[in-house]
């Protein structure tokens, strides 16, 4: 009886262990998801979850924008997320028995995934029971046999009902029928296991009552309590008195799984008080072992030995419970009962499974890091250590693997991108367990970077020159530019334009053109080098992305000159003259100059170059020309047989190709002394005075305009040395205090230059410094970061 007693303590102080144990895994488990709802069982459509948006800290209004999406590993669609209010609610009718016909927390595994930025959530949602199946039992009788020797306190084994509810909502208890000789004990085991015996009070006498029949009554403790019934047919044998009885009431193994097929698991023994043929046992599985179980073990007769014979894996059931009979071989063999429970140890034989979602391609190469490129779900189905997984990337990019939520990762951005340097990225990103031997996944991914427009058009150098002969045609192509931009795309389109700017107030694109797609530049003018010499113009490339680069050209443009201006002779040879006339007194001597012709071409160089010449020069006469001064002097002594007049024909000629020139008549008359001039001489005369005039009064234009600029920049440096002199004076006040003012000398020989305002430096203003020690002045020069010193202590400049 002692022993008893102790026996009921041990097994209700297992009892609480193990409920301990069930409540600690609930709140592990609870613990691990970010988010936990409940919700009953066999809600209608529409039945309130959870305020999701307030748990996540989510703004009402950003819900549409975020875009959430519900995802569940099975795919099932049983709840959806109200965008108006932010509520999860139910979508689809949930039977917890279908969904978790095995589990007894049964919980629905959500991943909330919202975009813009991208992020993932983890939710839970606990389906709770609800007590809407009846306890069942598999049969609506049970034949049993005892024999009317088993004394008082005998037990024999009932197969218990079966309630797909869970918890109080299962089956809690049973009654039998009101009787005299049976009562029930009824012990638990673990959370599911509930272990019946009908317990005899009485001896039986077959002769009194060969059948018993009695109500067996199953009850759960839902509210309203559910019940199921069966009948027991108790027949009283009369023959073999003691039933086998096994050393244990529950055997207790742990088993690998992958096991090989022969393993032993565990070895039962009974033992029979009988002798001879009614104490020799055969060991059986309980008809109550389902079939899927038998396939897995097996038990040897005559040993007791279980063994596997099929296929163990933890990841499909990781405990069995498994009835085992002793039969003895009297006549109406009796049998014991015992339990034994085999608890299935996970190894390490599920490699990781990797899955890549979210994939966000193409991306940009201006991508800051910690950018989130995909989602990445790795799951393994071991447990325990075998089932931790960690991944990574199996080359140098630069990308990263950040971990985020359960078997969720992140790939980021971990380094700059570059588009022109590196287009594409092809890497595998591999998943590895902490089992062992470690087990692996490799999934390959491929990363387009997208072009941003981030270089601009670049010109071979920054300026260029170019030369256009004069006179071109009009619409004629002079020269072509050309940009190139390390984009791609539209990126790398380029158009180019000209600035705006003019010459002496005609617009640049008046002179030339420039096609906008092939950098053609087209004379939209006939230059004249006599008018125009040289100019420059802005060539601006600008590409097609957003925001538009561009970048500039300097194009330096010299006309080149060609012949096309003849020699022309200056006064008084003019055009509109037919000839000019010189006096020359017949006493002139040789050598003595009569006059000088002056001529000018408009070309430019050898174009330019004027030679001169007499055209059909008589032999004898007494006159001759400089080839390039132009100089007529006589060339021999004047005599009476000289004409009094001599007509010269002078070719200016130039040296261009082909060569130009032009004719002027010059008429020598031959005059006595006191002779006076022709009319011709005195008009010469007259113009020449003219002439004069005219220079006198461009003198005193030029004068006179000289003196306003001179008298304007001695009143602006008046005005600029006071405003030097008021900075100085404040300079001095705010640098040195009084006590400090009359160290100021020469003995420091430390000069500085004063620069104020951003005016040029001055050379006669110089600031002693004060007779500081020399860490401050160094700090003081540190300050302004643009003056040195020479070994005097002198500023040595920038």
């Amino acid at each position: 009886m002692y022993l008893k007693n102790i026996s009921g303590i041990l097994r209700r102080i297992s009892r609480k262990i193990l409920m301990v144990f069930f409540m600690l895994q609930m709140a592990a488990d609870l613990v691990l998801c970010q988010l936990h709802y409940m919700v009953p069982e066999e809600s209608k459509h529409g039945t309130f979850v959870g305020r999701l948006a307030q748990d996540l800290g989510l703004q009402i209004n950003d819900m549409n924008a975020r875009r959430p999406r519900i995802i569940s590993k099975d795919g099932s669609e049983y709840f959806q997320v109200n965008l108006q209010n932010g509520i999860i609610f139910v979508n689809r009718v949930i039977d917890r028995e279908m969904l978790c016909p095995e589990i007894s927390i049964c919980i629905v595994q959500l991943e909330v995934i919202l975009d813009k930025p991208v992020q993932i959530h983890h939710v839970d949602v606990e389906i709770e029971d609800i007590n809407d199946n009846f306890p069942i039992f598999s049969s609506t009788e049970f034949k049993l046999q005892i024999s009317e020797m088993r004394q008082s306190g005998s037990r024999l084994p009932l197969e218990g009902a079966v309630d797909a509810d869970i918890g109080t909502n299962s089956v809690t208890g049973y009654e039998l029928s009101l009787n005299d000789y049976f009562s029930l004990d009824v012990q638990s085991y673990t959370h599911e296991s509930k272990s019946v015996q009908l317990v005899l009070r009485k001896p039986l006498d077959r002769e009194q009552i060969p059948l018993h029949n009695i109500t067996l009554i199953a009850f759960d403790g839902g509210k309203p309590k559910l019940s199921g019934t069966t009948q027991l047919l108790i027949t009283v044998q009369d023959i073999n008195d003691n039933a086998p009885v096994f050393n244990e009431e529950i055997y207790r193994a742990s088993l690998l799984e992958n096991a090989l097929k022969g393993t032993i698991v565990i070895k039962v023994n009974a033992t029979d008080l009988d002798e001879g043929e009614n104490s020799k046992l055969t060991y059986a599985f309980n008809r109550l072992v389902p079939q899927h179980v038998r396939t897995i073990f097996s038990i040897e007769e005559n040993t007791g030995i279980i063994r596997v014979v099929g296929e163990v894996d933890f990841e499909k059931k990781n405990l069995y419970e498994i009835e085992v009979n002793a039969i003895d071989r009297g006549y109406r063999a009796m049998v014991g009962h015992c339990k034994v429970l085999v608890n299935v140890l996970d190894v390490n034989d599920n490699p990781p499974e990797m899955s890549i979602t979210s994939l966000n391609l193409p991306v940009s190469e201006d991508s800051k890091v910690g950018t989130v490129v995909a989602i990445i779900n790795v799951h393994d189905k071991d447990s325990g250590q075998n089932g931790k997984v960690k991944c990574q990337i199996s080359t140098n990019v630069p990308f990263k693997i950040a971990s985020t939520l359960r078997e969720y990762y992140s790939l980021i951005v971990d380094g700059p991108l570059d588009h022109e340097s590196i287009s594409e990225y092809n890497f595998d990103i591999i998943a590895i367990d902490e089992g062992f031997p470690s087990l692996s996944v490799t999934k390959s991914i491929k990363i387009q970077i997208s072009d941003v427009n981030d270089n601009r058009p670049s010109f071979h150098q920054g300026a260029e020159t170019i030369f256009i002969k004069e006179n071109n045609p009009p619409g004629s192509h002079v020269y072509t530019v050309t940009a190139s931009d390390a984009d791609t795309g539209q990126n790398s389109f380029i158009t180019y334009s000209l600035s705006d700017s003019s010459i002496d107030g005609i617009p640049m694109s008046s002179y030339i053109s420039i096609n906008p797609e092939n950098g053609k530049i087209y004379a939209l003018m006939s230059f004249d080098h006599e008018q125009i010499i040289y100019f420059q113009c802005q060539i601006i490339a600008t590409d097609a992305g957003l925001p538009h680069l561009s970048s500039n050209l300097t194009l330096h443009i010299f006309i080149e000159d060609i012949n096309d201006n003849a020699p022309s002779a200056l006064a008084p040879f003019y055009s509109t003259e037919p000839a000019v006339t010189e006096m020359v007194p017949r006493s002139s001597k040789v050598g003595q100059l009569v006059t000088k012709i002056k001529a000018v071409d408009p070309d430019s160089g050898y174009n330019a170059w004027i030679s001169y010449k007499l055209k059909d020069l008589p032999r004898n006469s007494p006159f001759s020309i400089g080839r390039q001064n132009g100089e007529i002097i006589i060339t021999r002594s004047l005599m009476d047989s000289d004409g009094d007049k001599h007509n010269l024909n002078i070719i200016l000629k130039d040296h261009g190709l082909p060569e130009m020139s032009t004719i002027v008549t010059l008429i020598i008359l031959l005059t006595e002394p006191e002779q006076e001039l022709p009319t011709e001489r005195k008009k010469h005369k007259e113009k020449n005075d003219d002439f004069s005039d005219a220079n006198i009064y461009l003198i005193m234009s030029i004068c006179l305009i000289a003196s306003i600029f001179l008298i304007t920049l001695i009143v602006y440096t008046v005005l600029r040395w006071q405003k030097y002199t008021q900075e100085i004076n404040a300079l001095k006040q705010n640098t040195l205090c009084p006590s400090i003012a009359g160290s100021w000398t020469y003995s420091q020989q430390r000069q500085y230059k004063v620069h104020l305002n951003g005016t040029p430096l001055k050379n006669d203003l110089i600031l002693f410094t004060p007779n500081f020690p020399q860490s401050t002045v160094e700090d003081g020069n540190s300050n302004t970061g643009s003056l040195a010193f020479d070994s005097a202590g002198k500023v040595r400049g920038p």
